[in-house]
């Protein structure tokens, strides 16, 4: 995990820094001199303690106070109208709340950590509207430094015209693009080879992270609630010393949905399990218990369908242009091995189902099925696992218990034997 998250440390420090470079109106910026560093104490990043929005619907002005000048890159996308500001990794200080409520031309604001050395505002817009300018303000007068954003209402063709290709952003966590986590092949052979770790290896995959919350309730978010459990999953698997496990993310670190499935397939991982936890809108009453999703071509029921298309949004919520998504996920759906593999992830929901009916609350329907793009791994069979609902009293009591999360852990560890053992036994017996 060490030489991974090495790996995206400098990998987005390196994007950081070429994506920073064409700022706009860069006669009014005033750039931070900064040394990208790997490991940073907390305390050494600039700190932005406030931020507020003023105008109305023609024009809207957005300040962010912050105790140093910072170099930025700010660019508009569409569909949903959105404005993405990047910047240098910063710590975000701003009172609870902050960005919930809009303004003028933005309907919301959100903000932190979307790569290591990297953060990202991003900006829900009413409607198209453009960036007419943006600019650091230096400390002076007692006053902090500021980043403002002006935006101004334009129509929809003004809007589609300005964005130029080099003006989407270019700025992506892109993880999977390294080389697989394998021993690679020795320049020479004066080089001794490294022995091949043969163990079958499990991806683990927190959803959310970083800059996209999740769902939250009473102060509690998604991203941190399904970190805490994939990380004691991880360590309860590999106490066994049976399999390799990976995390796609271990840390407050946003990873586009695509990359998350890049991961498990450049590993040739046997099993990939997304943790989640659902939210129910109170308007639609209350759900408790976890359920377990697989990949489908047409949803199970239409609440399998709204949280499909509440998780296929995470790369939206984070500011990624959609438009970047690869086009063969409709042929990688009739391929065959895809098909073999959703034979295989349906055998896994029904041995983790069975597992954790023992130990935890288990939703009226658990088993699901609907469109997750993050499912669609044509080669390793996947599984979709909500927790629970942060919407449910009893539910997040039992999420933020380290008791129920033992438990429940122990559960999901018992199925991923259970399923391993036979898959390994299957493919012994056909050598």
């Amino acid at each position: 995990m060490a030489s991974r998250t090495n790996q995206r440390v400098l990998l987005g420090c390196a994007l950081l820094c070429a994506a920073v470079l064409p700022c706009a109106d860069s006669s009014r910026l005033s750039a931070a001199e900064s040394q990208p560093q790997p490991s940073v104490a907390v305390a050494n990043f600039p700190i932005a303690s406030a931020a507020r929005l003023a105008g109305d619907g023609k024009q809207t002005r957005f300040i962010l106070d912050i105790d140093q000048t910072v170099s930025f890159r700010a660019v508009t996308l569409a569909d949903p109208y959105r404005v993405v500001v990047d910047v240098p990794q910063i710590n975000f200080q701003l009172p609870n709340g902050a960005g919930s409520g809009g303004r003028g031309l933005v309907k919301a604001f959100r903000y932190g950590l979307v790569m290591p050395g990297g953060s990202r505002i991003v900006f829900d817009l009413t409607g198209p509207a453009k960036i007419a300018n943006s600019y650091v303000l230096e400390a002076a007068n007692g006053q902090p430094a500021r980043l403002v954003l002006e935006l101004e209402e334009v129509d929809r063709t003004a809007f589609v015209q300005s964005l130029a290709p080099e003006n989407r952003p270019e700025l992506r966590p892109a993880i999977a693009d390294a080389p697989p986590a394998t021993v690679p092949a020795a320049a020479g052979r004066e080089v001794p080879q490294q022995r091949v770790d043969g163990r079958p290896v499990v991806v683990i995959d927190p959803g959310h992270g970083g800059i996209d919350n999740g769902t939250q309730s009473s102060g509690e978010s998604e991203k941190n609630l399904v970190l805490a459990f994939g990380l004691a999953l991880r360590d309860r698997l590999e106490k066994s010393g049976k399999y390799r496990v990976v995390m796609t993310r271990d840390d407050d670190t946003f990873v586009p949905l695509n990359d998350r499935t890049k991961i498990a397939r450049n590993l040739k991982a046997a099993l990939f399990v997304s943790i989640h936890a659902d939210a129910l809108p109170r308007a639609e009453g209350d759900a408790q218990g976890a359920t377990i999703y697989t990949l489908s071509d047409k949803a199970s029921d239409a609440e399998a369908q709204r949280l499909a298309d509440a998780e296929n949004r995470a790369d939206a919520i984070a500011g990624f242009n959609l438009a970047e998504e690869p086009t063969d996920v409709a042929d990688i759906l009739i391929d065959l091995t895809q098909r073999e593999t959703r034979t295989f992830s349906n055998r896994f929901a029904h041995l983790l189902m069975g597992e954790m009916k023992s130990n935890v609350r288990m939703h009226k329907h658990p088993l699901k099925s609907a469109g997750f793009r993050v499912l669609k791994a044509p080669d390793v069979p996947s599984v979709l696992v909500e927790i629970g609902y942060v919407s449910n009293k009893g539910d997040l009591e039992h999420l933020v218990s380290e008791g129920w999360r033992s438990k429940a852990v122990g559960s999901m560890a018992q199925a991923v034997d259970a399923f391993l053992a036979k898959r390994l036994a299957t493919a012994g017996a056909g050598n």
